[in-house]
């Protein structure tokens, strides 16, 4: 005899991801012991994996509910479409990154030439490329292109 899943035992493993990213931000928070730091580009990459499983996620829900909920579909599929565009800003926001001296000695205390995807720092571009591919195929790039512009400095 099997037990009905109950709403709050579904999905355990986007339920515990969420989880992930509430607490990653909760630690980012400043306090007296623990001063805000920016950004580096180790952060970056993994945010943008996130945001890239994310955006695959949006992606299937988005095809699946069109057929029998036209309307919804319609708004997973805008959401498909701001979900590239943040990923494509976290892309950008990692390359204006300066590496840090530890990067960059992880990397050339590594071999890059013996991993299968190549260098680290290239493994984002990679994600990149291959989430592009798909946004294109099923966008216009009139709604590609951002709402607002970003203040470049």
């Amino acid at each position: 005899m099997t037990s009905s899943t109950r709403p709050d035992d579904a999905h355990p493993y986007l339920r515990a991801a969420s989880a992930g990213v509430r607490h990653h931000t909760r630690a980012l928070a400043p306090s007296d012991a623990n001063p805000p730091r920016p950004a580096d580009r180790l952060h970056l990459d993994v945010l943008h994996a996130h945001l890239t499983a994310l955006h695959q996620l949006v992606d299937r829900l988005a095809e699946n509910t069109r057929p029998a909920h036209p309307a919804a579909g319609r708004h997973l599929a805008t959401a498909h479409t701001r979900l590239w565009q943040a990923t494509s800003e976290v892309h950008s926001a990692f390359h204006l990154l300066p590496n840090s001296a530890a990067a960059e000695a992880e990397s050339s205390a590594c071999h890059p030439e013996r991993l299968p995807e190549g260098p680290p720092v290239l493994t984002i571009c990679q994600r990149h490329l291959a989430a592009g591919h798909v946004i294109r195929r099923k966008t216009t790039p009139t709604d590609l292109r951002p709402h607002t512009t970003a203040c470049v400095r």
